[in-house]
């Protein structure tokens, strides 16, 4: 028996099998389970319901803090296990169930799936799967690598599973800062002015009778598949060094910046990491997920306080650094998502928004998660939280994909996730598009200028001028405005001749 992990001993007795535990979800049933971009999600009782699905008619609604990792997405939606799936998925063999149709996918704000849960908008979890280190003396959850969602799944649910990671050490008690809002309207303000307050309590404050399974897991979380920075991810980090410089110069931001937000990806990755050499100094992060840069960081000297919902890091820099957790430790906080994507609490902060762009318009909205308009791709997980809010919100992307033939620039973005009206800067590695106080003919000319790939500048040129002849406040050849994006769909370059 795991006395040191399972300190309430009137919880020994509900220690099963997987196989066991996972005979508490039944067929239609909405199950909430512990994880955000891969770290800290359940992993037993999924593998074992995937079992389930293979041989018995099984069907649930999964509610997660984000993505979850070991393949899980892949396997439960291969086995007919999902038939609906929230509020974020980052898996090619979901996103293709998704797209044919064979799972409803809802995307949703990040920070909006437990609010809406709370006022009985969305149907709470009948039983939740939650990943812990520890299960306390008062029978309260420690979470492992991420809080997410968790909390409140497991607040809301009839039924507990706790699964026991030995693979995190109990030196991650303590890291988690557990804040529940009030319902609405008594709700007062949430008490956090710094990244670095804490302000609930370090472990899941559920009634231990509401566990109703607890599982001995021995699964790592996936590490993360972060890549290096190339030359344009490179150059997208100095466009932005150089802006911060300035804005630092201008006195529109203090010498540390200010609290930091960045996207997960290769691209957001590198911008931090781009921070290491940069001439900033006591730099901070209020963001969701901690990646290998924020570490990075750390040991530079460069940032003092990191708060996020998760930590996702690749198979080497997480050896080092739950190797050698105490280093880091007091320098770090894990919240509920809804805390750390809080758009009144971004607002309050100030902080730096960075995230990623499939593809953006002339006009500065920007399109995160719809291929072609219609194929989903992740989800629009926390940027949309983070973008009205913050004190200069920022999107980023690489000028072209697929060898050339898609501009991540386009005359009319496809899907709209973020409006202009939501959007500050735009950075490629072509440059940077300073859009505040600009109207819409003055964005279109800030873009072309600064952000468009030379392969499709003279084709956004023509556009952008014919349309002005049209005239509007935003000027557009209505007819043309997705022109290029059935170019691609049809001959598989944006640019292809009639």
């Amino acid at each position: 028996m795991h006395s040191e992990r399972i300190r309430l001993a009137a919880l020994h007795d509900k220690v099963m099998s997987a196989a066991e535990a996972a005979f508490l979800i039944k067929d239609g049933m909405t199950v909430g389970m512990s994880g955000f971009a891969c770290a800290g999600d359940a992993k037993a009782v999924p593998f074992a319901l995937v079992e389930r699905a293979s041989h018995e008619p099984l069907s649930i609604s999964l509610i997660t803090g984000a993505s979850i990792g070991n393949g899980l997405d892949k396997l439960m939606a291969e086995s007919g296990l999902l038939a609906r799936r929230m509020p974020f998925q980052a898996d090619p063999a979901l996103r293709k169930a998704i797209n044919d149709g064979k799972v409803m996918f809802v995307d949703q704000h990040l920070s909006e799936t437990v609010e809406q849960m709370r006022s009985h908008q969305l149907k709470r979890p009948d039983v939740t799967v939650v990943e812990a280190v520890a299960i306390t003396e008062e029978g309260h959850i420690v979470p492992t690598a991420s809080v997410g969602n968790s909390a409140n799944l497991a607040l809301f649910a009839d039924q507990v599973i706790v699964e026991i990671s030995l693979r995190y050490g109990t030196d991650l008690e303590g890291l988690h800062d557990i804040y529940i809002p009030a319902d609405r309207p008594e709700r007062a303000p949430i008490p956090l002015t710094r990244p670095d307050e804490r302000i609930g309590c370090t472990a899941i404050p559920i009634d231990p009778a509401r566990i109703a399974a607890i599982v001995i897991s021995e699964y790592r979380d996936s590490p993360s598949n972060v890549q290096p920075a190339d030359g344009e991810t490179q150059a997208i980090a100095n466009h932005l060094i150089g802006f911060f410089a300035q804005e630092v110069e201008a006195g529109r931001l203090p010498r540390n910046l200010g609290p930091l937000q960045v996207g997960v990806g290769s691209i957001a990755n590198a911008v931090m990491a781009g921070l290491v050499e940069a001439p900033f100094e006591n730099l901070s992060m209020y963001s969701e997920v901690l990646q290998d840069s924020t570490f990075e960081l750390f040991d530079a000297g460069k940032l003092d306080f990191a708060s996020g919902s998760s930590i996702v890091l690749s198979a080497a820099r997480g050896a080092q650094v739950f190797g050698d957790f105490a280093r880091y430790k007091e320098r770090l906080v894990l919240r509920p998502q809804e805390i750390s994507n809080h758009p009144e609490v971004a607002r309050r902060l100030g902080i730096i928004g960075i995230n990623t762009a499939l593809e953006f318009d002339l006009y500065g909205n920007v399109n995160s998660t719809h291929v072609g308009g219609t194929r989903m791709m992740n989800g629009i997980g926390g940027s949309g939280d983070f973008a009205r809010s913050a004190h200069t919100s920022i999107f980023v992307t690489k000028s072209i994909a697929k060898d050339g033939a898609i501009s991540s620039v386009v005359p009319m973005v496809s899907h709209v996730d973020h409006t202009e009206h939501d959007v500050d800067i735009l950075v490629t590695e072509q440059g940077l598009a300073d859009l505040r106080g600009l109207a819409p003919r003055e964005r279109a000319r800030a873009i072309i200028d600064n952000c468009v790939h030379p392969e499709y500048r003279a084709a956004l040129e023509d556009y952008f001028a014919r349309a002005c002849e049209r005239g509007g406040q935003t000027p557009h050849v209505l007819e043309e405005a997705l022109s290029w994006h059935i170019n691609q769909e049809r001959r598989g370059h944006m640019l292809a001749a009639g």
